[in-house]
């Protein structure tokens, strides 16, 4: 039976920015007969035919599993922080968790060992936020949390509104959705009034005007709303003593503002604004931080290494509401407190300030009048300070520019406790008998991930963009392919580079050991796939032929279990077959590799997984694919965000999956760890990495006590809480 599956894109645009283009056939449209000579599945992909064969052993795709997996996944472990790009990020709540967000995940972390020991500890994940979470405020209960998320666009190209949540830390239950529909692009900075006990919470979003909205939190709704300044706005608080009084800062301005009336009465307040004067001080460019001192007093930290001391006097005059006698704001001293900007200030429970220096990497304590009392430098390979907060006793948590969250105190210095990645990441692979993992990606690391763990074991740096790479099935090994045509072979104890080849000018997209480690396969964007002999040990290559045929850059290949075979696709949705063992050479009767059995599945078009691809694809809507060891599921990684999980072989049209939300970006790629235990995925652009265990049949957890059957699960599911 020839089986024709046509699919019509329709035009969009998705979260990599692909255009589509129209393909022949109505969207979904099917016809069947019998063919006598054979029995194959045909599908379009931007107008291209793909013809894939059905193995013999299969009769009727109707004995082909159907319906979603039994197994399910549950978010493990998330590796890495926001802090390169966003600020109010990094909180202590009451319970002692560290609070933290990357990609759509807000990340309870509840520290293990002592201050600058091992990481250990144990993470907990609010998920219910549909795109990146942009900023945090922490209520003054230590429990309610409210986090903002940026503006993005769905599947279809539809814009999704940015939004805050309030939610409760300890049950990871939504509390209020606060905003939907009121702020535009994302929300960029918000706090919780203090001297109310929280009652009110203040927003500022990412608009032209930033507009800046005081909201009731209990009840949801907007109580005062105006506009801020077309410049950039990167803080915002509430005086501690007054709620009426609420300060924000950014791009060359400080603006104290008085908030009148309308408490409890949706819109009839009124927001109104003096703009801090600077006198006979230097205007910085930047204000990034501020601090609202018990007293009244504020101090700014601003671009030019200064610490500004804010005082406040009473005018004869007075204003309406709670305010009371008019306030005004002058500069009454000013320190010179780093070199470069400073990115942080935090107010210790003793009274004492500590600010964090962008440029020195500085940790500074400070006493009453600004007086430096104590201080410590960040190693230079974890970044600048970004955010500081008060841990237990005198332990410190710090937030660095580049991704790592580190724990310690000034006297003994700071380790890492959460590391990651600071640019788009594109290469991954799994060790073939240890729970360790491999990343690399456009900052030009090349990570090596403890999973048990859930550490960094070593990084070191590539000097050019990693985009691939495989272990040896010694595991003694691991060949990496860079964005130049070099690629390297690094031995995985020592972290020395036994080899370093260059095959052509153009990327390297994929570098895949044969199952029995005798040969190494190179697909690039020249079009050509390099094989190589390889020794024993790995340590060793020559090159043994190319295979030349593909009229596209190579995306993706598989080795046959035997190792002799390679099946390969190309940019241009090709499925090729190669002979590598009789001389690399093409396989043009690709009916007769039907029955050939695959060491691993990653090829994202092939019989045994083109139902994965769903109604409207244009074929660059799936960027990585990969089946479990142990052959019954396969993981697939799309470019909107989300991971899906299907039983395999999945080769029914519109297979129905399990969907997994949280990710920020195209997901990039997906690989399961040598006992099927877990599944690695990584976010593009949002620079995460996502460890789910697999739970069910397949994977080492119990299944849960009423799997899902559902096709799909909302991106807000969190199967880990």
């Amino acid at each position: 039976m020839l089986i024709i599956v046509q699919v019509k894109k329709q035009a969009q645009r998705g979260r990599g920015g692909k255009d589509a283009l129209s393909s022949p056939g109505g969207p979904g449209s099917r016809r069947s007969n019998y063919n006598l000579e054979g029995i194959s599945v045909k599908m379009f992909l931007r107008g291209r035919p793909i013809t894939m064969y059905i193995p013999s052993g299969i009769r009727s795709l109707e004995e082909l599993p159907s319906g979603p997996p039994p197994e399910t996944l549950s978010l493990d472990w998330v590796y890495g922080y926001r802090g390169r790009d966003s600020r109010s990020n990094l909180f202590v709540l009451r319970s002692g968790e560290v609070v933290y967000f990357i990609a759509c995940v807000v990340v309870l972390y509840r520290p293990g060992g002592g201050p600058g020991g091992p990481g250990g500890g144990g993470q907990r994940h609010y998920r219910g936020h549909t795109d990146c979470v942009r900023c945090l405020a922490v209520h003054p209960d230590g429990v309610r949390v409210a986090s903002g998320q940026t503006a993005g666009v769905d599947k279809d190209g539809k814009p999704l509104q940015p939004v805050v949540h309030v939610w409760d830390s300890e049950t990871l239950l939504k509390l209020q959705e606060i905003g939907l529909g009121a702020f535009e692009r994302g929300v960029g900075a918000l706090a919780f009034s203090v001297a109310d006990l929280g009652a009110f919470l203040c927003v500022v979003d990412d608009s032209n005007e930033h507009m800046l909205s005081v909201w009731d939190c209990s009840r949801g709704t907007k109580l005062a709303e105006i506009k801020s300044t077309n410049d950039s706005v990167l803080a915002v608080g509430f005086n501690p003593r007054d709620s009426s009084c609420i300060v924000t800062s950014g791009k060359s301005h400080v603006h104290f503002w008085n908030w009148s009336g309308g408490a409890g009465v949706p819109g009839n307040g009124t927001l109104t604004r003096k703009q801090g004067v600077f006198g006979k001080y230097k205007k910085p460019k930047f204000i990034p931080c501020f601090v609202l001192l018990p007293d009244g007093d504020i101090l700014t930290g601003d671009s030019e290494g200064n610490i500004l001391t804010w005082g406040r006097s009473l005018s004869d005059s007075r204003t309406p509401g709670r305010g009371g006698a008019k306030e005004t704001y002058g500069i009454v001293a000013q320190a010179h407190a780093h070199e470069g900007s400073i990115f942080a200030l935090c107010l210790r429970r003793d009274g004492t300030v500590l600010s964090g220096g962008g440029r020195d990497r500085r940790l500074v304590q400070w006493g009453p009048g600004l007086v430096a009392l104590q201080e410590a430098e960040i190693p230079e390979h974890f970044g600048a300070v970004r955010a500081i907060a008060e841990g237990l006793g005198s332990e410190l948590l710090v937030g660095t520019t580049k991704n790592a969250l580190l724990r310690g105190d000034l006297d003994q210095g700071f380790s890492p406790v959460i590391q990651g990645h600071t640019d788009e990441l594109w290469g991954l692979c799994t060790h073939p008998f240890q729970n360790r993992f491999l990343t690399c990606g456009h900052d030009r690391q090349l990570c090596l991930w403890d999973g048990e763990g859930h550490a960094l074991a070593w990084s070191i740096d590539l000097k050019e963009t990693g985009l691939c790479a495989d272990f040896h099935p010694s595991g003694a090994v691991v060949a990496v392919g860079l964005n130049t045509g070099r690629w390297l072979v690094l031995d995985t104890e020592t972290r020395e580079i036994v080899s370093d080849i260059t095959d052509g000018n153009e990327q390297l997209s994929v570098v895949r050991y044969s199952p029995d480690g005798l040969y190494l396969a190179i697909g690039s964007h020249d079009n050509m796939i390099y094989i190589y002999s390889v020794s024993s040990d790995g340590a060793k290559s020559s090159r043994f032929g190319r295979c030349v045929g593909h009229s596209s850059f190579i995306t993706h290949l598989d080795w046959s279990k035997d190792g002799n075979f390679i099946m390969s696709n190309s940019g241009d949705y090709e499925i090729l077959y190669w002979d590598v063992a009789g001389g690399c050479k093409l396989l043009r009767n690709r009916y007769e590799s039907r029955d050939r059995e695959w060491a691993t599945y990653t090829c994202v078009l092939g019989f045994h997984v083109y139902g994965v691809w769903p109604d409207g694809s244009d074929g660059t809507d799936i960027n990585s694919l990969c089946r479990s060891h142990n052959e019954r599921v396969v993981a697939v990684a799309d470019d909107f965000c989300k991971v899906h999980l299907f039983q395999y072989p999945c080769a029914r049209a519109k297979a129905p999956s399990l969907v997994y939300g949280g990710h920020g970006s195209h997901v990039t790629s997906v690989r399961f760890t040598h006992d099927d235990s877990h599944l690695v995925s990584l976010g593009g652009k949002d620079a995460s990495i996502f460890q789910w265990r697999v739970l069910g049949p397949g994977g080492a957890g119990p299944a849960p006590a009423t799997p899902s059957r559902t096709p799909s699960l909302s991106p807000a599911s969190s199967l880990d809480v």
